[in-house]
């Protein structure tokens, strides 16, 4: 039976907009955000962290972000702006109706995280940011030519080496590519370093020390008052997801946020 076919799969209707997530565990409530092109099951279920964070005591929701995995797709840029990604999350947390959730999201699902985490503090017990530190703040480049590559008529026909990257893993993905494009022309907003001081809730940054999306976890942290940061050595944006020292650093922020 494949990973897919074994999980809990569930949807729920965020304010007109279809979003599929899958429920396993039980316990404190963990909702893992995946990154741009990804999904629940290739950012959290092939990477290991579902089966981790279920098997250690937690009740882990990941979801399909709107316009990704097996949740809507919207071909309007203006409803995948940041704060609305991050409200589809809050709503998922208050459609679930099972207390305050620990929140983390890799790449641009740790920018949904940081923006939910200023969202609805009240909604979050604590937030993880992977493989998006300080770049949320200084921001990155390239949307345009990413959206460019997604809607080109082949990846043959695309020349930017970092597009054509996005475009290589979209269909690796199965992605709708016309729903992507729409996506990464409007969720790259930046956090000020004075927004970003403002998070509430306990904090863990972690980001690869080759990651150049990433940035710098240290400098991230340093902004948001009582974070942690943990960088991961010899580990670029793609080798970071599933590394053994992420996976050890989350256990010891959740384990110290269960006792609390």
């Amino acid at each position: 039976m494949s990973a897919r076919a074994s999980l809990n799969m569930a949807n729920f209707d965020s304010a007109g907009v279809t979003i599929d997530y899958l429920d396993e565990g039980q316990g404190p409530l963990v909702v893992l955000v995946h990154g741009f092109a990804s999904n629940r099951v290739v950012n959290w279920v092939n990477t290991g962290w579902v089966k981790m964070l279920s098997e250690g005591g937690h009740r882990v929701v990941a979801l399909d972000n709107r316009g990704h995995g097996r949740s809507q797709k919207i071909y309007d840029s203006a409803a995948y702006h940041t704060e609305i990604l991050a409200q589809d999350v809050v709503r998922l947390i208050d459609h679930l109706d099972a207390g305050k959730a620990v929140v983390m999201g890799y790449s641009m699902g740790a920018r949904i995280a940081a923006f939910a985490a200023r969202a609805a503090p009240e909604r979050l017990r604590g937030v993880v940011l992977s493989g998006l530190a300080s770049n949320m703040v200084d921001g990155i480049g390239g949307s345009e030519a990413i959206a460019e590559a997604l809607e080109a008529p082949s990846v043959a026909t695309v020349s930017d080496p970092s597009a054509r990257s996005f475009r290589v893993f979209a269909e690796q993905t199965g992605s709708d590519l016309r729903a992507l494009a729409a996506c990464i022309r409007a969720a790259r907003q930046t956090l000020s370093a004075r927004e970003v001081g403002e998070i509430a809730v306990p904090a863990l940054v972690v980001a690869g020390d080759k990651d150049d999306i990433a940035g710098s976890a240290d400098a991230l942290a340093a902004l948001i008052p009582g974070a942690r940061a943990v960088t991961l050595p010899g580990r670029d944006h793609m080798t970071s997801v599933g590394d053994k020292g992420h996976k050890q650093a989350v256990a010891e922020f959740l384990e110290a946020l269960d006792k609390e």
